[in-house]
């Protein structure tokens, strides 16, 4: 019979998350403003786990497993090297410029930016759809991520369905009561906990398992080609990863992170130490993941995670929290991706065909508010019936946003375009 322990702590875990999204609230100023891009408050501890904790969702801890597991140690550098050293470089040769120009014309989306740079409303249009058919399987990867790990960890007991409604009431509430504020509120608890908690279950994987030599001598045993420089994958697929880690210059998530920064000095924290952190989360993701070949589990590579962590924590208490861990930085992107889907419909559909003395500010608002519940219920819907792989649906993604890189890239510098 599955213990039931793991699901109180994850229950506590919700509850606490919930707690400080409704304790934001009392900070929010009642704007659009406020909601959309939290007045442009946002200071530097603040904007470095709002940003690297929405880059990270199910992606860079369920699906990275998952892909040492199958491919190999190769899968660090195919993703976690580039990906440090190229958002570093995004977020200071595009990030900051972008801000700038938000901040000085009262931006709010990607769309009013490349509208009004290129003096075309038509570009606006066109890319409005693009951005949102790239993001919604980014909310998939977060909610089926969610999924396999709950369902590992307690052997099928709970359903993915279930999982992915649980999740999708608490990150809209606090999303709906107080937008951007509340976002970056909890993505920065959230953040904290799964590197955190991903460093303890690295530590106590590794302790269960023997130690790291022998951990490790378990897949030079039994699976020695996951431990080859670049295990199962070819060079010329490795190099094209390098062009991977540009979809973060069109994020439009991470657009609207960038304007709720303080000032240009708030992005030198962010600049320095995502590196850093890419490496404290990936690092013990990829090593459980050879691992788990080396022990020849048996399970689809989504279920990689949960299954170890299962396994072998027997403690239900650091089971729950570490579990915990995994939602968190799994939520901590889909808050970030239903706020910017909902700001994009409000600001860039509604209020540019209406015009924009046609609503009231409080109006704007409940637009905003609006769009994302609607965001919400259809994400949750379309997980019910995804049964694409996390990592590849990720590549998808990422390899689409990475497609349009030149083009921020051609309006920040190039004049003449």
């Amino acid at each position: 019979m599955t213990d039931v322990t793991p699901l109180y702590v994850i229950g506590a875990y919700l509850v606490l998350l919930l707690v400080i999204g409704f304790v934001s609230t009392h900070f929010f100023r009642g704007t659009s403003s406020d909601y959309f891009v939290a007045s442009r408050s946002i200071g530097p501890f603040m904007l470095l786990m709002s940003v690297f904790g929405t880059t990270m969702t199910a992606f860079a801890l369920v699906g990275s497993t998952g892909k040492a597991f199958m491919d190999g140690i190769g899968v660090y550098g195919l993703m976690a090297s580039w990906s440090g050293l190229i958002h570093s470089a995004c977020f200071f040769l595009v990030g900051i410029r972008l801000w700038a120009v938000g901040r000085r014309y009262g931006y709010v989306t990607q769309c009013q930016y490349f509208r009004e740079r290129f003096e075309s409303p038509a570009l606006g249009y066109l890319l409005f759809p693009i951005l949102v058919l790239l993001i919604i399987p980014y909310l998939l990867i977060g909610l089926l991520g969610a999924g396999l790990v709950m369902r590992g960890l307690t052997k099928g007991m709970i359903d993915p369905w279930l999982t992915g409604l649980v999740i999708c009431l608490v990150v809209l509430t606090y999303v709906f009561l107080g937008g951007a504020r509340s976002t970056a509120w909890a993505n920065t608890f959230q953040t904290l906990v799964f590197m955190i908690t991903g460093v303890v279950a690295f530590v106590l994987i590794a302790r269960a398992l023997g130690g790291m030599a022998a951990a490790s001598k378990l897949v030079q045993d039994h699976a020695p080609e996951h431990l080859a420089r670049e295990g199962l994958i070819g060079r010329w697929q490795f190099f094209s990863y390098l062009f991977v880690p540009l979809s973060v210059g069109m994020f439009p998530h991470l657009f609207q992170h960038w304007l709720t920064a303080r000032s240009a000095k708030t992005f030198r924290l962010t600049v320095i130490a995502h590196p850093i952190c890419i490496m404290i989360v990936w690092v013990p993701c990829i090593l459980i993941g050879i691992w788990a070949a080396g022990r020849g589990v048996q399970a689809p590579s989504g279920a990689i995670l949960g299954i170890m962590v299962g396994q072998l924590l027997h403690n239900p208490y650091l089971s729950g929290l570490l579990t915990a861990g995994i939602l968190a930085a799994i939520m901590s992107s889909l808050d970030s991706q239903f706020m910017c889907i909902g700001t994009m419909f409000t600001n860039d559909v509604v209020i540019r065909l209406a015009g924009p003395d046609r609503f009231t500010d409080r109006q704007k608002l409940w637009l905003g508010r609006a769009f994302v519940v609607c965001i919400v219920v259809g994400t949750y819907v379309l997980s019910l019936v995804s049964t694409k792989d996390i990592f590849d649906l990720a590549v998808w993604c990422f390899s689409g946003f990475g497609g349009l890189f030149p083009l921020v890239l051609a309006a920040v510098y190039w004049r003449r375009a």
